[in-house]
C-alpha cells in the first residue's frame, strides 16, 4: 500500500480518478452529484487547492536558484512571454471556428482558451519526459497562462474586480513575508498564517481566485542554496522550511486534487451540441503554433531556451498547454449561467483531456523524452 500510494501521489492519479468518479455520478444521479458538489465546491476550489498550487510554486522557487533549471533569470522570463503566445492565438483561432458551428453565444466562454490544467498537464509531461527542464517551463507557462486567465475574467465582468481593495491586502501580505525572512524565521507556519491568509483575502475580496494565494507568499519562504531537481521530495536531511513545507503539505495535496476532480469534472453526457468542438478545436490546433510563436518572439528579445529544451519538446509541451479541463470548467463557470451554453463549454473542456494522446503522439513522432531511446 505504501508503494501503491506513492505511485498514485507522484503521478498525479487521484485527480483522474476523482473526474472518473463524479462523470459517473453526474450521468447516473444528477440530482446527488449537484447537491452534494455544491456543499463542498467552495472549500474545494477556493480553499484546498492553495496547496497544490502553493507546491507547484515551491518547485518553481527551487529551479530559479543556482543550479535550477530556470537559472539565471532570462530563462526563468522566457516561459512568460511564451504565455503570451498560447493565449493569444487561440483566442483569435477560437474567435474564427465558433461561427463555423453555428452557435454564436459559444463565444461567451473565451476566457475557457486560457486555462491550462496544471495537474493533468504535469501528469502527462512527467510519463514523456520524467524529468528535466521540460516539466517546470511548461508549470511556469501554464501557471502564466492561467494568471492571464484570471485577468480575463475581470475583463468580462462577470466578477467584480476591487483593484483598491486587492492592492492593499495584497502589499499588507508581501510586506509580512519579507518582514518574517528578515527576521530569519525558520517555521513555514508563520508564512501560511500571516501573509498566506491576508494573501487570500486579497485575492477573494478583490475579485481574483484565491486558490493562488501562496503563489506571492512562497518566494519569501528560506529554502536550499541549490535545487535538488524538479519534483524531487525533500529529503528528511533537508530542513529548511521550504523543503520541511512540502513534506506537510504533500498528501493533503494529493486529496485535494481527487476532491477537485469531483467536484468540477461531473458534465452531463447529455449536453453534446456542435458548439462543445469550438474550444477543443483552437486548443489543439492553435495552442502548439501559440507556444512555438512566443517563444521565437521571446528569443528575439534575447532570452534564452533551458539547455535541452528545443523545438521538438516545445511542440509537445504546446499540446499538453492545450488541456484545459478543469481550469477550462472554471473559467466557464466563472462567466457563463447554467445553460446549454455553458454545457458545450463544459464538454469542451473535458474533450480537451484528448491533448494528452496528442502530447504522446508527438512525442513519438519527435522521438523526445522517452521516446528519444
Amino acid at each position: 500500500m505504501p508503494r501503491l500510494w506513492h505511485f498514485t501521489a507522484e503521478y498525479l492519479l487521484l485527480l483522474p480518478a476523482g473526474a472518473a468518479i463524479a462523470l459517473i455520478w453526474a450521468n447516473n444521479s444528477p440530482a446527488s452529484y449537484f447537491r452534494t458538489t455544491l456543499r463542498i465546491e467552495f472549500f474545494v476550489n477556493d480553499v484546498a487547492m492553495v496547496l497544490f498550487f502553493a507546491l507547484i510554486t515551491k518547485e518553481v522557487v527551487e529551479a530559479t536558484v543556482a543550479g535550477g533549471v530556470l537559472h539565471p533569470w532570462r530563462r526563468a522570463v522566457l516561459p512568460l512571454v511564451a504565455a503570451v503566445g498560447v493565449t493569444t492565438v487561440p483566442l483569435l483561432v477560437f474567435a474564427a471556428v465558433v461561427p463555423l458551428f453555428d452557435e454564436p453565444r459559444v463565444i461567451q466562454g473565451w476566457p475557457a482558451v486560457f486555462a491550462v490544467d496544471l495537474a493533468v498537464g504535469y501528469l502527462v509531461v512527467r510519463i514523456i519526459f520524467r524529468r528535466g527542464p521540460v516539466v517546470p517551463f511548461f508549470l511556469l507557462v501554464g501557471i502564466c497562462a492561467n494568471a492571464l486567465g484570471v485577468l480575463a475574467l475581470g475583463a468580462t465582468a462577470a466578477i467584480p474586480i476591487h483593484l483598491t481593495r486587492f492592492l492593499f491586502l495584497m502589499g499588507t501580505a508581501i510586506g509580512a513575508a519579507v518582514v518574517l525572512r528578515a527576521q530569519h524565521i525558520r517555521s513555514f507556519w508563520p508564512y501560511l498564517l500571516i501573509p498566506g491568509i491576508l494573501s487570500w483575502s486579497a485575492l477573494y475580496l478583490g475579485g481574483f481566485e484565491p486558490a493562488l494565494a501562496l503563489v506571492p507568499v512562497l518566494p519569501f519562504v528560506p529554502h536550499g542554496r541549490r535545487d535538488p531537481g524538479f519534483f524531487v521530495d525533500a529529503s528528511p536531511e533537508a530542513h529548511d522550511p521550504l523543503s520541511r513545507f512540502e513534506r506537510w503539505a504533500r498528501h493533503p495535496a494529493q486529496v485535494a486534487l481527487f476532491l477537485f476532480g469531483l467536484v468540477n469534472a461531473g458534465v452531463p453526457l447529455s449536453s453534446l451540441y456542435w458548439g462543445m468542438w469550438s474550444l477543443p478545436i483552437a486548443l489543439f490546433v492553435a495552442k502548439p503554433v501559440g507556444l512555438l510563436a512566443g517563444v521565437r518572439a521571446a528569443t528575439l528579445m534575447g532570452f534564452h531556451l533551458p539547455h535541452g529544451l528545443g523545438w521538438r519538446e516545445l511542440v509537445v509541451v504546446g499540446f499538453v498547454s492545450a488541456i484545459g479541463f478543469t481550469v477550462a470548467l472554471f473559467f466557464a463557470a466563472a462567466v457563463l449561467p447554467a445553460g446549454p451554453t455553458l454545457s458545450a463549454i463544459r464538454m469542451g473542456a473535458l474533450l480537451s483531456i484528448a491533448g494528452a494522446a496528442l502530447a504522446i503522439g508527438a512525442a513519438a513522432s519527435l522521438r523526445c523524452g522517452r521516446f528519444h531511446e
